[in-house]
């Protein structure tokens, strides 16, 4: 998958071709929507920060970077409060993300309420740095079903842009689906 910049690259240059061609609305409307679905997910990290016990108190500086249906890249630089007695990055920290990134990537859909877990998955590849290093993260929501969601999560040292850690993460969405604040229509992918 492209990187963020080459999406929004991608996404300008379609924006400018579409306005000389005949093109249906339909299609013109779905361009629209992927370079906007950012303001939706914040407005969903927004909502975790405001009503969740643990983000804001593990992570409450993470940066929202870049999000399109299906996909959604955050940055967070790495506190004394995410790293373990070897004052490197914690692997329960990197577990909380992939929930928390797995969520954001299930509202790059459309949901603004992302369900409960079924399955959460790590798999560590290396340390992810210590403090003050910074990390990406990016999710992918794979299949948006009646039932279930389906995510994966990789994680990157910013430095070399190195695979550290990947996850995957599994939602029940059937009650949530069932939002009056979901835009499922908006953001299909």
């Amino acid at each position: 998958m492209p990187h963020s910049g080459q999406l929004h690259l991608i996404l300008l240059f379609a924006l400018k071709l579409f306005r000389n061609l005949d093109i249906s609305r339909a299609i013109r409307a779905k361009v629209l929507v992927m370079a906007s679905a950012l303001p939706f997910v914040k407005r969903v990290w927004s909502s975790f920060l405001a009503t969740s016990g643990l983000e804001p108190i593990l992570i409450p500086r993470l940066k929202l970077l870049d999000a399109v249906p299906g996909y959604v890249k955050m940055e967070l630089t790495i506190e004394k409060s995410h790293t373990n007695r070897l004052q490197i990055l914690h692997g329960g920290t990197v577990a909380s993300l992939v929930d928390l990134a797995g969520s954001l990537a299930v509202s790059s859909r459309g949901m603004y309420s992302t369900g409960v877990s079924t399955d959460l998955n790590v798999t560590y590849i290396s340390s992810g740095g210590k403090v003050g290093d910074k990390i990406f993260i990016e999710s992918k929501c794979h299949k948006l079903g009646r039932n279930l969601a389906f995510t994966s999560v990789e994680f990157f040292k910013s430095h070399k842009y190195e695979l550290f850690a990947r996850g995957t993460h599994t939602k029940y969405i059937a009650a949530a689906i069932k939002d009056e604040n979901n835009r499922l229509e908006e953001y299909k992918a």
